[in-house]
């Protein structure tokens, strides 16, 4: 069969490719239906990575954040129609102690391979999860940085001291809103507080606690753990302010992706006794015990609705760079492009 591919082959420019599918092979056939834009592909789109990053990787199809319809599968264990949410992690091996998400060897979508900007998504059955029929398709869009968020909790309850009646979080954009949901389902009897730079962004975040401005932070504030939202260049200003107002050994969840080193106080994090730990992407486990909040909790596909920036049917190449030229201009939320042949 062949499959049209939509492939980045400089920055804002896209470019048509044919490839052939195998019906007959051992993978599943999806085709996509609503995909979201991640501020990765902005990257790649916008030529901001590294000269020589943008040379190895292009050409490349974007987006890893996306869901679609299962055309066909080999193993039998979905059936045509079912709708799934696509894992754009895929690992080449198993290890003992280093999750998928984290093995070197281990390929991503729209990364290290073509993502799923196309008319078929040819993709292993086990990197699959099956999605309620009647779910917002829009919001299951951008399951894959909500299982990011569903992933770092689920360490952070491993790695963190049970006190957790003040959980702090840094930043207003998507994923602090992400996280901080996710933060207040999970721990309901731990007051959830989110730290923004912007007044208006903030008042959208009506399920958590409380919310300051980081320059309007009550001097007697303290908090046993915190999660680092913010990434770029406000993460070490970020990181600087958690460390001064969080209480000896605690636990700080790093998420917030930046492209340059960032200097951390260790002084303070030795003098305090604080563990420091990272987290990025998510494996299968991580995108089901997502989906099983969806279903267990039907409002919070409510909440994550409040961050659909825009809604985009695509069909062309010039449909396609119209969604990323709008990503270019939001203030905030996700920016969907919803397939239509």
């Amino acid at each position: 069969m062949i499959n049209t591919v939509y492939r980045l082959v400089a920055p804002r420019r896209f470019e048509i490719a044919f490839e052939d599918i195998d019906l007959f092979g051992e993978n599943a056939i999806v085709r996509p239906t609503n995909l979201s834009i991640c501020n990765a592909d902005m990257r790649y789109y916008l030529g901001t990575r590294d000269a020589k990053v943008l040379a190895e990787k292009l050409p490349m199809a974007l987006i890893h954040e996306g869901i679609g319809e299962v055309l066909h599968d080999p193993t039998g264990e979905y059936k045509a129609g079912d709708l799934v949410v696509m894992v754009p992690n895929c690992p080449t091996e198993e290890d003992e102690f280093i999750g998928e998400n984290y093995l070197r060897s281990s390929k991503f979508s729209a990364s290290s391979m073509d993502g799923f900007l196309q008319e078929f998504v040819e993709i292993s059955p086990k990197r699959l999860v099956k999605l309620p029929k009647d779910i917002d398709r829009n919001v299951a869009a951008f399951t894959e940085i909500v299982s990011v968020s569903v992933h770092a909790i689920s360490r952070f309850e491993k790695f963190s001291h049970n006190r957790r009646d003040v959980i702090g979080v840094w930043g207003d954009g998507n994923l602090g809103y992400i996280t901080s949901l996710f933060l207040k389902y999970t721990f309901p009897k731990s007051k959830i507080v989110v730290f923004g730079t912007q007044r208006e962004k903030l008042a959208d975040f009506t399920f958590v606690d409380e919310t300051y401005l980081v320059n309007e932070v009550p001097e007697d504030f303290t908090m046993d753990h915190a999660f680092e939202c913010v990434g770029g260049n406000g993460s070490p200003i970020a990181i600087e302010q958690i460390i001064g107002l969080i209480k000896p050994e605690a636990t700080i969840s790093i998420l917030g992706v930046s492209e340059y080193p960032v200097p951390i106080n260790t002084r303070m994090i030795l003098e305090k006794g604080l563990r420091v730990f990272g987290s990025s992407r998510s494996g299968v486990a991580d995108f089901q015990k997502t989906v099983d909040m969806y279903v267990e909790h039907p409002e919070i596909i409510d909440y994550l609705g409040n961050i659909v920036s825009s809604v985009n049917v695509v069909r062309t190449t010039s449909d396609i760079k119209a969604a990323f030229e709008k990503d270019t201009k939001k203030a905030f939320g996700k920016v969907i492009m919803k397939w239509e042949e």
